[in-house]
This record gives structure tokens, C-alpha cells and sequence, in this order.
């Protein structure tokens, strides 16, 4: 346990007001200092790491936590190994995540099983990296709101996510993605990503960390986590399963990868995570940037960055390739992180630490450094006041009525009209019999409802008897949507949208994830969501009936057949 010290030095570290920039006035520094120095070795270490947990009750029992942890429960976790933070799932892997509520109980429970506080953390980026659905309010991601062009707009959606998360006890958001989406074909980030615009990816980027952090304080407020430094924008392949190389020069990263990082840092981003990436140009060790010293004294030294610095899971493929899994934790805070996410082995890499400690090979003050930086973004976001959230809280706050009206107006700006050459849209008049078909069983028959319509999915790879079977549907209907993902890397769905288009029925393609779809076909009307959550597909329907006007503008340019500048965009 902590000494008596800890408990007289809460109120002077919970008076920290700057994550970054100089250093803490000298009462503030000392009330700090003080903290760090109450803890023992182990202590210090653990708050190093942020460690997955199993189950979605602090109490329940759970067979993965006697596996990975050699404990029970997840509140047993968090007391033996007295980790800095936790992060939350709602995967098959680790499913932390059933209600609100639950959500609210289960951050309870672990932050009275720790005796320093925890960061409580998941990635609700919003879009496709979503992990708390429905009843939280929902918005369409990054690359939506880059198509609406509104920083007040996306400050406004990070705020409503932030006070939602607070509220059931989330106080760090692993958002937002600062990366510039200046690859098409990267399959990972795209709409993860604002802009393949290096300005109005930064502008974003700054809005949306104003408003997840809002104020020192804020019971409202998260940390946000500028992510994936030095920038994951321009890789071919998905760190998850491999070490991406990213050829860019220095100037050229400064040019075009940096910019959101600058902003971010300007805005007083908490923490900022690491890229599984490797950089040549900056690194040629041939590290990946996590583990890479060059490139982390970019972020410090020339970026002037004395936040957190988190890496990206250590379980992912990128991190994992050159080193054994013990040695990246060591190698990582040798580079210059402060925080170690999702070790392989938790007790593993904290005693590997500690006896990199004790052996010379890393300094205590270095590790203090470190835990350090930890406390002040804990006492940033009020975590000192030990203040448990209240189901009332979360019951009114969560998916409240004026949060669902943020994110449809939101969205609303959002949907890009890329082409209208046949003068489809807007409708004379409601459709009385439309047809929805094409990617996502799922995502067809919400927009087939919304519409009043029928639905007909057929996949990501439609077979000809697919194929025919929506042609032969197509031809009772008065408007056919059909729906795209991935179109440009599957000539099926190509061939499913020209046949639509041969029935000489009104069709409305819609590319409901990334928008380089558009460039790929003949469909003479195109439209592009860049999500395909129920908000944004609320919002298409609305566009497609003439409720709504469009009036977002593509965030990057569209390579193709049929290429569109970055910013083109229809209204009517």
C-alpha cells in the first residue's frame, strides 16, 4: 500500500493545470514530485502499463484472467499488479462492455481496487473504431466530419463523447486518429482519418482534443491521445499483422504528417500514441517507431511534446517482430514512452522492467520521468477526487436527447453528393417501392427501413446468382440504392452495379465507407457517407428523400478511372 505521504500530496497534484509546455509551477512540481516519491519500485513500474482485463464486472470470475493474470477477477487484477490503466473492449477477446451502466459499475469497482487512480480507457473514435454502441450517441468518424469542414462540429462531437464516457467512468479516450490519409489503399486507417489533407486533418484534429479535454477539471472531460505518431497514413499494410515501412523524408513528414501532431500538441493533447511503423529515412535501424529513439526525439525535441507518450498495443504484430515480447517494454521506455499498452504478459514485462531497474541498464529517475507525466494526466482530469459516478449520471447523460440531436444535425453536414448526372436526386417524390441491396446485411435492411423499402444484401463479393437475383428485384422497384465497400478491390460489385444500372431504373450508388468507390464505376449518381452506422445512414435517407439537403465536400482526392479533386462536392 501507499505510505502516509500520498494522501497530503493529492491536493497539490490535483492543482496541475498545463499536460504541456514548461514545467509545473514549483508547488505544483513538488506536490508531484512528492507523489512519485511514495511509491516503491514496483509501484512506479506498474504505472507504466495499461493492461486489457476480462469480464464486465469488477467480481466476476472469469477463466481469461486465471490465464493471462493468475487471478480471478478483474478487480483482482488491478489490485495485484496495481497497473496506471486499464482499457476497455467489447470483442469476443476481451468483452468489458454490455450497458452504460455496467460500464459505470465495472470503473467503480477497478478504480476502488487501485490505490493510485487509473486511467480508465477505450477507443471510441466514433465511425468505424466504435467500441461503446447504442444507447451512447453515436457519430459517423473522422473522415465524415472532415467532409462537413466544421471544427466547431467536431469539438461538439468530442465533447458529447466525452462527457458520455465520463459519465460511466471512461476518463481517456484513444481519440482522436491525427493521421493523414495520403494513401488510398491503406487498410487500416482511411476513414479513420479527418483528410488526406495535412491542414484540415490538423484543424481537425485540434478541434476534436479541445473538446474531448475541454477543461483542467472537467468532470465532463477525457484525455485525448493523438494517435498514431509519427503518422500511419501513407502504409500499404495493417500494423495488426505486420511492420508497415513508411518511405517519407523528413522534410516530407514535416510537410505532410506532422501538422495534426503540431496542432494537437498546441491544443494540450494528454497523451499521444506511437505508430507500429518503420521510418528509413528518419530510423534506418530498421525499429519500428515505438521502439525507435529517432523518431520519438522527433516528437519530443522538435515537436516540444512532455505529455504522455502511449504506445500502441503491444500485442500487435508491428511491435512484435525483432524482439522477444519481454525486451519491448525495456527498448520502449529506452526510446522515450511513458506508458506500455496491452503487454503480452503484464507481470512478465513489469519484472523485466524492474530488474532493468536494479540492474542499471534503465535509471529509477528515468522511470520517474515517466510516472511523472502519468500522475499530472491523472490530476488533469480530476482523478485525485476519487468521485465514482452515479447511476443517475449515467441513466440521464448517456444517449441524452440533446446529444442524439447533436450528432443528426452533425451528420446531416456531412454526406457528400460526388455526382448527380442524371438528375436522380432529390426526388420528386417519395419512392413507393424502393430496393436497398449491395455490402452489409445489416446496413441494406436499416436503410431499406428508414426508407420504407426492400432490402436485398449480397456481400462484399456477390455471386452471379446474387447479381441476378437484385436485377430481377430491381425491376419492380421505383428507385434502387445500392450500397458499396471496397468496390475498386471487387470487380463483383462492380459488375452488380452495372447490371442495376442496365435495368434502366433510377439507381443511387452510395459508397458507405471509404469514397475512392466512386471513381470505380459508370453509376451516374454518386454519394458518399464515409460510415455506415445507423446516424449516418438516418442522414442518407433524409439526402435521398430531399429532407436534407448535401453538403459535404470530399476530404481527399479520389484516384481513379474517374478521379475527383480533394473538395468537390454537389448541392442542389
Amino acid at each position: 500500500m501507499l505510505g502516509p505521504l500520498f494522501a497530503a500530496v493529492v491536493a497539490a497534484a490535483s492543482a496541475v493545470t498545463a499536460p504541456v509546455g514548461p514545467p509545473p509551477v514549483p508547488d505544483q512540481a513538488r506536490g508531484l514530485t512528492a507523489l512519485v516519491a511514495d511509491l516503491t519500485l514496483e509501484q512506479k513500474v506498474g504505472q507504466l502499463f495499461v493492461t486489457y482485463l476480462h469480464g464486465q464486472s469488477p467480481d466476476e470470475a472469469h477463466p481469461g484472467n486465471v490465464r493471462d493474470f493468475g487471478v480471478a477477477t478483474p478487480a483482482e487484477v488491478v489490485a495485484k499488479y496495481q497497473p496506471g490503466g486499464v482499457i476497455y473492449f467489447n470483442n469476443a477477446s476481451y468483452d468489458n462492455i454490455d450497458t452504460p451502466r455496467q460500464v459505470a459499475n465495472l470503473s467503480n469497482g477497478l478504480q476502488a481496487a487501485s490505490p493510485v487512480p487509473l486511467t480508465v480507457a477505450t477507443d471510441q473514435e466514433a465511425g468505424l473504431v466504435t467500441r461503446i454502441g447504442p444507447p451512447a450517441t453515436q457519430f459517423p468518424g473522422n473522415m465524415a466530419l472532415g467532409a462537413g469542414r466544421s471544427a466547431r462540429d467536431a469539438e461538439r462531437a468530442a465533447a458529447v463523447s466525452a462527457r458520455e464516457l465520463r459519465a460511466m467512468g471512461v476518463n481517456q479516450d484513444f481519440a482522436p486518429d491525427a493521421d493523414v490519409n495520403s494513401n488510398p489503399a491503406n487498410p487500416v486507417i482511411g476513414v479513420r482519418s479527418y483528410s488526406g489533407d495535412p491542414a484540415l486533418a490538423a484543424e481537425l484534429t485540434a478541434a476534436q482534443v479541445r473538446g474531448y479535454q475541454q477543461t483542467p477539471l472537467s468532470p465532463r472531460s477525457v484525455s485525448a491521445t493523438a494517435k498514431h505518431f509519427p503518422g500511419h497514413g501513407d502504409t500499404a499494410e495493417d500494423s495488426h499483422t505486420s511492420l508497415p515501412t513508411v518511405d517519407r523524408t523528413a522534410e516530407q513528414w514535416r510537410a505532410v504528417d506532422a501538422p495534426p501532431f503540431r496542432a494537437a500538441i498546441a491544443a494540450g493533447v494528454d497523451s499521444i500514441m506511437t505508430a507500429h511503423i518503420r521510418m528509413p529515412a528518419i530510423d534506418p535501424s530498421g525499429e519500428p517507431a515505438t521502439l525507435s529513439k529517432p523518431v520519438l526525439d522527433l516528437l519530443r525535441g522538435e515537436l516540444g511534446y512532455d505529455g504522455v507518450v502511449i504506445t500502441d498495443s503491444l500485442h500487435m504484430a508491428g511491435v512484435r517482430q525483432l524482439h522477444p515480447d519481454a525486451e519491448v517494454p525495456v527498448l520502449a521506455l529506452k526510446a522515450g514512452v511513458d506508458q506500455l499498452l496491452m503487454p503480452v504478459n503484464l507481470g512478465e514485462a513489469i519484472d523485466r522492467v524492474v530488474a532493468a531497474v536494479r540492474s542499471g541498464e534503465l535509471t529509477e529517475q528515468r522511470i520517474d520521468r515517466s510516472v511523472l507525466r502519468v500522475l499530472r494526466m491523472k490530476s488533469l482530469r480530476g482523478l485525485f477526487s476519487r468521485v465514482p459516478t452515479t447511476p443517475e449520471r449515467v441513466d440521464s447523460t448517456v444517449g441524452a436527447a440533446e446529444h442524439l440531436a447533436a450528432a443528426r444535425a452533425i451528420t446531416d453536414r456531412t454526406t457528400t453528393a460526388v455526382r448527380n448526372d442524371a438528375g436522380v436526386l432529390p426526388l420528386a417524390s417519395r419512392p413507393t417501392a424502393p430496393l436497398v441491396t449491395g455490402w452489409g446485411d445489416a446496413t441494406t435492411r436499416t436503410l431499406a427501413g428508414l426508407l420504407g423499402g426492400t432490402a436485398l444484401p449480397t456481400g462484399s463479393a456477390p455471386a452471379e446468382a446474387q447479381i441476378s437475383a437484385a436485377a430481377r428485384a430491381a425491376g419492380n422497384a421505383d428507385l434502387v440504392v445500392v450500397l458499396t465497400n471496397g468496390l475498386s478491390r471487387q470487380p463483383a460489385q462492380q459488375a452488380l452495379v452495372a447490371r442495376l444500372l442496365a435495368t434502366g431504373r433510377p439507381v443511387v450508388a452510395v459508397a458507405v465507407q471509404n469514397p475512392y468507390d466512386v471513381a470505380h464505376t459508370a453509376a451516374p449518381t454518386w454519394l458518399a457517407t464515409y460510415s455506415y452506422n445507423p446516424v449516418a445512414l438516418e442522414s442518407l435517407a433524409r439526402v435521398i428523400t430531399g429532407e436534407v439537403r448535401p453538403s459535404g465536400r470530399l476530404p481527399v482526392a479520389v484516384p481513379g478511372p474517374t478521379p475527383y479533386p480533394f473538395g468537390h462536392g454537389l448541392g442542389w
